[in-house]
């Protein structure tokens, strides 16, 4: 595969301990440590009363970190194309229909039904910023964040136009959880652009590699990265908290990872 390049101008974070970006820069450089605490998820101000009470985690997961990627860009989201990727969706909501299709009313809300399809957080991210650029919604169960990173980067290069890359996922309740055992929200974001800019943190390259995905030494770092497919970013947010260059290798598929050269 020919190698594919952007330059980011933009990163948003939201997960276990890590409210933002800025505080992500804090932990992974080193100058903090990481706060034991659950994720919170903000209510999605950007979206209409009725919109906002109707949203679930997975919702607030991946705005939150969209919205932080694209005002630290600067650039106009309703312009941005974009890329939203995920290995589920709201496992809370998938419980609930569950537990009412097994009851003797097994009626489903039509709020339940539309927050329960796959792209359900790119039609609120229309709604919340009237975005009428093409968006697309992938999963790649454990390797989405790489995926949706090689597809962005494909846009980027093909069409030649700045793009959003959002990756989420959310917490799975019990029995669910046993079979896919996500305990906690995490969602990142990466505005992608094909020139540089004063806002510009990095260039990236990224082609396939046989290599093994990069881990972290510290133990929680690394239970973090392997609690959520979205938090399999984490190498790459490192390299960008240090400003490293370098290459990072990214889980992706078995015996196929992604590697990503900074510069």
């Amino acid at each position: 595969m020919s190698k594919l390049n952007a330059y980011i101008d933009g990163v948003g974070v939201l997960g276990p301990g890590l409210a933002d970006w800025a505080q992500t820069v804090e932990v992974l450089t080193g100058r903090t440590s990481r706060e034991n605490v659950r994720t919170v998820l903000p209510a999605p101000s950007s979206l209409p009363a009725a919109e906002r009470r109707r949203t679930g985690p997975v919702v607030r997961a991946a705005l939150a970190a969209a919205h932080e990627a694209v005002a630290s860009s600067g650039k106009d989201a309703a312009t941005l194309a974009s890329v939203f990727a995920a290995s589920g969706g709201d496992g809370a909501n998938f419980h609930a229909i569950c537990e009412t299709l097994a009851s003797d009313d097994p009626q489903i809300s039509p709020t339940r039904f539309h927050n329960s399809v796959h792209n359900a957080p790119a039609g609120y991210w229309s709604i919340a910023t009237r975005a009428m650029a093409a968006s697309n919604v992938l999963c790649a169960y454990d390797g989405s964040f790489a995926a949706g990173l090689l597809e962005s980067l494909a846009q980027v290069g093909v069409d030649g136009v700045p793009t959003l890359l959002v990756a989420y996922d959310t917490d799975y309740p019990e029995p669910l959880r046993q079979v896919r055992p996500i305990d906690d929200s995490f969602g990142v974001g990466l505005v992608l652009v094909p020139e540089a800019s004063e806002r510009t943190l990095a260039r990236i390259d990224a082609h396939l590699t046989d290599q093994p995905a990069d881990t972290f030494d510290d133990a929680a770092l690394e239970a973090l990265r392997l609690s959520n497919p979205a938090a399999r970013a984490l190498p790459l947010l490192r390299a960008l908290a240090l400003e490293q260059k370098g290459t990072v290798v990214l889980d992706y598929l078995d015996g196929t990872q992604l590697a990503v050269t900074l510069a």
